[in-house]
């Protein structure tokens, strides 16, 4: 496994929320993050049907156009009565011409469950890949994951996405109702991260 040399790394994204998660769990190795939008990156179409595809496209193009190594990550919920819908399209669904609206998408999700009379308890999980690329070309690649179910209503004001209506297996709160701390600790991105810090590690 090639090893992370340095104190600054680019975060292949333009989601604030995801910024966020990926600065807080780098800051105990002493690493600071820039996301795309601060370096004007354009955001590259993701035309994979995975999300190792799609992560791959996005570490890969900031890694290029910046020559620093980036990381990126791809994730989504999939919905088990939905045959893992909305999954690698789970951004598509938000898409509205005003931006991304994840209310609307949780909306539709909940509303398709019903059209399905799904069972309960509605099973899904989030999906994480991890891509660190470098400007040579390669690149490590880190899967992780959540189990739990969908809920409604909503609940919660932290997080993002999808956190509002997603209940992990084991708890009572939404990761929306979580402290951003514990769901840090649990979430599908944390999962992959865990992997991931073999590269950061000396």
């Amino acid at each position: 496994m090639r090893k992370f040399s340095g104190k600054t790394l680019l975060v292949a994204t333009h989601n604030k929320g995801k910024l966020e998660e990926m600065a807080a769990l780098l800051a105990p190795f002493g690493i600071t993050c820039v996301g795309a939008a601060e370096l004007n990156l354009p955001e590259p179409a993701e035309t994979e049907s995975t999300f190792v595809g799609n992560a791959r496209i996005k570490a890969h193009a900031a890694a290029k156009a910046t020559d620093l190594p980036a990381l990126s990550d791809d994730s989504g919920i999939e919905v088990d009565a939905l045959n893992g819908a909305p999954g690698v399209y789970t951004a598509d669904w938000a898409e509205t011409p005003n931006g991304r609206d994840f209310v609307q998408a949780m909306k539709r999700t909940w509303a398709e469950l019903e059209t399905v009379s799904a069972p309960f308890p509605r099973t899904a999980r989030f999906r994480s890949t991890l891509v660190l690329a470098w400007p040579d070309g390669h690149d490590e690649v880190f899967e992780g994951k959540v189990e739990g179910a969908v809920i409604w209503p909503m609940r919660g004001r932290q997080g993002h996405g999808y956190d509002p209506m997603f209940q992990p297996e084991g708890h009572e709160m939404t990761f929306a109702e979580m402290d951003p701390a514990l769901k840090n600790t649990i979430s599908h991105r944390a999962d992959a991260f865990r992997k991931l810090v073999a590269c950061f590690e000396a």
